[in-house]
């Protein structure tokens, strides 16, 4: 029976360190690290996800600054706005919460911000700091997945890695950061060949693709350690109720793996730890840079 990866209390330990990083912070520099949030329309799940951000900043002693703007926020009004971010001296780290609203172009506006106040890692300055291995944000997902993973098994040299899903917040970086860790890694996706044989070469599994319960016991080799990044919600057993499953059978996963990741309580709570992780950097670093 494999052991259940602990991601809730990790990143409790993670908030803690955080927490003690911006009293040492204020204390030099007589402010506080900021974190500037913009949500455009009201998703519900980005509502949530934005309350929990804020929260989550308080709680470490950082500012907050929310910006809630209406779904028919014009895209050069939503620019104008991160513009006005890049500049403000307060704010060291910026999000804007996705998916934007359709007549909104994505990338333009990731790319409008600041690499050195990307915190979610998502601008292609940031990922092409991570490619070639200067220093930069890494997305906080697979920065999580990271921690995780030398927390359980140290030096990851040598291993053989299968990332499931090549997505450029999850899978893409997530390769990156595993070859840093020199890792032999291979991308899985949804065209490749004989997937099943593929994944059970590997010692360390990352399943981002967002299918539920897609990656089954006997696609695991025995002792992988399982990092499951999805989130899925799924009819439940009880009528009209669902529940939330990853991307890996979990029930078969503990019968062959060392180590598995739950969902909930694995990775998820990491996100928002490394969000905080890196806020705190971007304001060390502004800070040295002057």
């Amino acid at each position: 029976m494999a052991d259940i990866i602990d991601g809730k209390a990790f990143a409790a330990r993670l908030r803690g360190e955080v927490a003690e990083g911006v009293a040492a912070f204020r204390a030099k520099s007589g402010r506080a690290p900021g974190l500037a949030v913009v949500l455009v329309g009201e998703d519900p799940a980005s509502a949530v996800y934005v309350r929990s951000k804020h929260k989550a900043c308080v709680a470490a002693g950082m500012e907050s600054f929310e910006h809630r703007l209406p779904a028919d926020t014009a895209e050069a009004a939503l620019l104008a706005l991160i513009e006005q971010l890049n500049a403000d001296p307060a704010v060291d780290g910026i999000l804007v919460q996705l998916p934007l609203p359709k007549h909104i172009d994505e990338m333009k506006v990731i790319e409008a911000i600041d690499p050195d106040k990307d915190v979610d890692g998502f601008t292609i300055g940031s990922a092409g700091r991570l490619a070639t291995g200067q220093d930069g944000f890494v997305p906080c997902t697979p920065l999580g997945c990271l921690m995780l993973l030398r927390d359980r098994l140290g030096d990851l040299s040598g291993k053989s890695a299968v990332i499931i899903g090549r997505s450029n917040i999850v899978g893409k970086p997530m390769a990156m950061l595993l070859l840093r860790e020199s890792c032999t890694v291979t991308i899985a996706h949804s065209r490749t060949e004989d997937l099943p044989s593929v994944v059970r070469g590997a010692d360390i599994v990352v399943a981002a693709v967002g299918r539920p319960e897609m990656v089954k016991g006997d696609w695991l080799k025995p002792g992988a350690t399982v990092i499951d990044v999805g989130i899925n919600r799924v009819a439940a057993a009880e009528e009209g109720k669902t529940k939330l499953v990853g991307d890996v059978d979990f029930a078969e996963a503990m019968e062959t793996a060392s180590a598995v990741t739950p969902v909930p309580g694995g990775v998820g709570p990491m996100t928002i730890a490394c969000l905080l992780h890196n806020t705190l950097a971007a304001a060390e670093r502004r800070e040295t840079i002057g």
